[in-house]
């Protein structure tokens, strides 16, 4: 494991899991084989069920003593007010995947973790802003597979990326992020607003890709450090700039995490202790006969 953090309980350790970044990977990771796990009565669960297996075996490789699980509350958010082609690029989700969104939540619930999400903003806003929240008197863990959270990263807040392969993880703090790409979190803010992000579909400065955002941030340290000394730049990229400057700064505050979202949980809410009935009750309801297994072993009592 990349970064590899040992958790002390000196201080709490809290897990902020991006529900939607799990949800989705391990839809994705079971229907490629064609198959889709369901219950008897038909309803489809291989969403679920993955789900709980990365949830599961992230809380044992990291042991918090809180965990909190943030969504999306739908593709409305304030940054499409901002930018109407914001993620219009996303396909709508698959039919098997929608009767599932309810029903994770229902599970996270089973487990005693709270489910939090705030109509108007992104996952990521909530995750942001409850990290905020903690990290002066918390260890936090931000458990996802997406990229953009790495500006989270700092002393108190490390950000666990999942990699290919079950149980493999990639732990920044801001050491590994200096080392690996050479930039502190805040750079990697100004780094979108130059190259812009093909998957949530804004453009930063045409024409300028990862490369000579890289250069360029890494040479004069910040977008405003770029801007004043445009002078210095090679005359096709000073051109880029100048006549997309508007966009620069819309794409830098479209792909900034917004951490002033009104979501709350007080650490006594989000205590990791589980109700083991409760759980179990819930995986038979969802025929989890291979969880329940899982889950009933003494590392789980």
């Amino acid at each position: 494991m990349m970064g590899e953090i040992f958790v002390t309980q000196t201080r709490p350790a809290v897990l902020l899991v991006d529900g939607m970044a799990l949800l989705f990977r391990a839809y994705y990771a079971s229907a490629v084989t064609g198959y889709i796990k369901r219950t008897s009565a038909g309803v489809p669960t291989n969403a679920v069920y993955g789900f709980v297996r990365y949830f599961w075996d992230a809380v044992q490789t990291f042991s918090p003593s809180h965990v909190i699980v943030c969504w999306d509350m739908g593709s409305k958010t304030f940054r499409t007010e901002q930018f109407t082609d914001y993620k219009a690029n996303r396909a709508a989700a698959p039919e098997d995947l929608i009767p599932q969104f309810d029903l994770v939540k229902e599970v996270v619930d089973s487990f005693g973790v709270p489910n939090v999400g705030m109509s108007g903003y992104e996952a990521d806003d909530c995750i942001g802003t409850l990290a905020q929240a903690y990290k002066d008197s918390a260890d936090v863990f931000i458990l996802t597979g997406d990229h953009d959270l790495l500006q989270l990263v700092d002393d108190s807040v490390s950000v666990i990326i999942m990699k290919k392969g079950h149980g493999n993880y990639a732990v920044y703090t801001p050491d590994l992020l200096l080392e690996e790409r050479n930039l502190s979190a805040a750079q990697i803010i100004d780094m979108k607003g130059l190259m812009g992000d093909t998957s949530d579909n804004y453009p930063g400065v045409k024409g300028i890709g990862e490369k000579t955002a890289l250069k360029l941030i890494q040479q004069y340290g910040t977008i405003e450090g770029i801007l004043e000394n445009l002078s210095e730049l090679p005359k096709g990229v000073r051109a880029k700039i100048e006549a997309q400057l508007d966009m620069l700064h819309l794409s830098r505050e479209l792909a900034t995490i917004f951490l002033k979202v009104p979501v709350a949980c007080a650490l006594e809410e989000c205590c990791w202790a589980i109700d083991h009935e409760r759980v179990l009750t819930k995986f038979e309801e969802l025929e989890f006969k291979g969880l329940a297994k899982l889950v009933s072993q003494p590392a789980f009592l």
